[in-house]
């Protein structure tokens, strides 16, 4: 899954990069976590627009956000038919512009060691994602986004099996074409990149706090060799041995 990740786009460059109607004032952040505002981009009517969102997706036909569970990602294989999803995933279709995101490898001593991740070019991530309105009983409302998950590619498998939906150049055009791309063909788009295309480094474990929120989190840091992340390797004989990636 992914849970945690850095977006530090001046909004000018947002605006120009993503041809944007609109511009909204961001701060650099560099451990967004669930339930924060989170900038995200759909179109409306033809127009392409940053709004800030809840990261949480709260669908409209839900009586109460309060009793409702905390859907931060949703699954690509089940978003056409999950209930929570198949609605946003036909009108409601958005990116989440991001520097890197963060995420966990379980080590063989069950500790979870954070690593974070970036595509090779140092460019900026468009991590798809799906948006829904909730309107309550005293017209409030609430915009809320769910980022989208694939299976992990070879080159990050090591250390989860799971990785965010990200899309790049024509994709994104078409991610965000709800009115003439249909969410069947949409969901095809829902590819893992390929290998080599991003870059990862342990980082401190000072992000599990979402407390924490500057530079240094991004930066490389040095794990202790009982930690890194370990593969089996088959040997002669069928037994297998431990093998630092």
């Amino acid at each position: 899954m992914c849970g945690r990740y850095a977006s530090t786009l001046p909004p000018q460059m947002m605006e120009e990069l993503y041809r944007l109607l609109n511009q909204i004032e961001l701060v650099p952040r560099y451990n967004i976590a669930p339930t924060q505002p989170v900038a995200a981009i759909w179109e409306q009517h033809g127009r392409r627009e940053a709004h800030f969102a809840r990261w949480g997706l709260v669908p409209g036909w839900v009586k109460d956000p309060r009793e409702f569970p905390l859907l931060i990602n949703a699954r690509a294989e089940t978003m056409v038919d999950k209930p929570a999803f198949r609605d946003a995933l036909k009108h409601g279709r958005c990116i989440l512009p991001a520097s890197g995101y963060y995420e966990w490898h379980t080590n063989a001593d069950k500790s979870k060691q954070p690593y974070y991740i970036t595509l090779s070019d140092d460019k900026p991530l468009a991590l798809a994602g799906l948006y829904a309105t909730w309107m309550g009983p005293n017209g409030e409302e609430i915009d809320s986004v769910a980022t989208i998950t694939v299976p992990t590619n070879g080159q990050l498998s090591e250390i989860h099996d799971r990785m965010p939906l990200i899309l790049e150049s024509e994709a994104i055009d078409d991610w965000l074409n709800v009115r003439d791309v249909r969410a069947t063909e949409a969901s095809q788009l829902a590819l893992p990149l390929a290998d080599g295309v991003l870059k990862f480094h342990p980082v401190s474990t000072r992000v599990n706090s979402a407390r924490d929120d500057d530079p240094g989190l991004i930066e490389p840091a040095t794990i202790a060799l009982s930690v890194a992340p370990v593969r089996k390797k088959k040997v002669a004989g069928g037994g297998a041995q431990m093998d630092l990636f």
